[in-house]
């Protein structure tokens, strides 16, 4: 792997059950979360993703791309547009830089509205990759 390189794509069919199975997981009771109702009253079509699913959704697309040995030093992501259930969430990545240590992966994932989360990933790099160089 070196600086520029593409990673290949992940895509993520946005359910309803991994809105509502993230939130619960992640000990997010907002009902905008899991309740379709509240969530028209408070403006939004249909319940959302939260930040905390889109986090480990980031950290699952760059161990995928590095193998189990990659470990995960530093997540920084901000979030544009929402998910909701129905939609189709591409995440692709590109190489910024890579050391002895450490990868450093750019990330962005969109879906139908446009982008819903751009950040950057730290890890690890695997052993076997260090030793390939």
């Amino acid at each position: 792997m070196t600086p520029g390189d593409e990673l290949p794509p992940l895509t993520v069919p946005i359910t309803r059950t991994l809105v509502i199975a993230g939130a619960i997981a992640s000990r997010d009771y907002q009902d905008v979360h899991h309740d379709a109702e509240a969530a028209r009253s408070k403006g939004s079509p249909d319940i959302f993703m939260n930040i905390l699913t889109t986090n480990g959704l980031v950290g699952r697309y760059v161990t995928d791309r590095l193998g189990p040995e990659a470990v995960l030093r530093k997540v920084s992501i901000r979030l544009g547009v929402p998910s909701y259930p129905g939609d189709v969430l591409v995440l692709t990545g590109r190489i910024l830089s890579v050391n002895e240590r450490t990868i450093e992966i750019s990330v962005v994932g969109t879906n139908r509205l446009g982008r819903h989360v751009t950040g950057r990933v730290v890890a690890a790099r695997p052993c076997r990759a260090r030793a390939d160089g």
